[in-house]
């Protein structure tokens, strides 16, 4: 099991590989996002780490949501999760106890699919995900990617969604095959790590880059940091006299949500007590990257 302080490390070596962004010089420590309800219009909050650890809703987090609700600001979330579409993940957080619709949840698998049209219409896609995602009903040629080298092969391109089956053997097969004859390769997930219950799973994200550090091959990922994402995000808000200094994008994670948001020219809350770097001093950290949060948030 990989520790925080390492997916910090490995973050920090990928770092060519990700955007670059202005930062404040400083960062204000807040208790939760009703601190700053009145500066803010627009919350664009990542889901594992600061509404959900895994199957676990983070205590007060529904509350929080139900009270910025109640003072008419908009709120989206913005998740890294490509598993499932907006849809279905929409339904999961409303049997979570989150009162969202459908347009209020962008997920990075969104962007990727959206990225995907610029692809001849016959090209054929193997796909890393899990049988219960949903391949078959995308408009694409698909193939699931499993066990069978066959596929890893013959397709044209390769979209990588979900880790959650993702094994050893897979892995190999897929590097050996990108070696041997570079493709496409879309990544709905830039994420190397998300919260658990149980500690930290590997996400699409690091397996992605260890492949591009093999083979030399490009990635083109779609999710936080990357702006694609963001832009399907703000395109879904009413902006209409809003001044983007007035969103702000909520986080766990200092090198996706903080450092896509201030990309993307929006403040950032580094929320510290659930996710990534629960139980971590992050100021040496922020020191270290030189990513530096709006605010540090205690809680949702």
């Amino acid at each position: 099991m990989v520790t925080s302080i390492e997916i910090f490390e490995r973050y920090e070596e990928i770092r060519p590989r990700l955007p670059a962004a202005k930062f404040p010089s400083r960062c204000q420590s807040i208790d939760n996002l009703g601190a700053i309800a009145d500066e803010i219009d627009v919350f664009l909050l990542d889901a594992f780490g600061v509404l959900n650890v895994g199957e676990r809703v983070i205590p007060g987090a529904v509350d929080r949501l139900e009270m910025l609700a109640e003072l008419g600001k908009q709120i989206f979330v913005l998740t890294n999760g490509a598993t499932y579409d907006s849809g279905q993940a929409c339904q999961k957080y409303l049997k979570f106890g989150f009162d969202l619709k459908p347009h209020q949840v962008i997920s990075s698998r969104d962007a990727a699919l959206s990225a995907l049209k610029n692809f001849p219409g016959r090209f054929n896609w193997g796909v890393a995900a899990t049988e219960y995602s949903g391949i078959e009903e995308l408009p694409l040629e698909t193939r699931l990617l499993a066990d069978d080298p066959r596929p890893y092969a013959e397709v044209d391109g390769f979209l990588f969604l979900s880790s959650a089956d993702w094994t050893d053997h897979r892995q190999r097969l897929l590097t050996e095959a990108l070696r041997h004859r570079p493709r496409p390769f879309i990544i709905g997930n830039p994420d190397l790590v998300a919260p658990r219950e149980e500690g930290l799973s590997l996400e699409p994200g690091y397996f992605a880059h260890a492949i591009a550090d093999e083979t030399g091959s490009e990635p083109a990922f779609y999710g936080k940091p990357f702006e694609d994402v963001f832009d399907c995000a703000l395109g879904a808000a009413d902006l209409a006299g809003v001044d983007r200094s007035r969103i702000a994008m909520v986080g766990d994670t200092l090198h996706t949500d903080i450092l896509g948001g201030a990309a993307a020219g929006l403040r950032t809350v580094l929320v510290t007590g659930h996710g990534l770097f629960k139980g971590i001093d992050t100021s040496g950290l922020i020191k270290r990257s030189g990513i530096v949060p709006d605010f540090i948030a205690a809680s949702t």
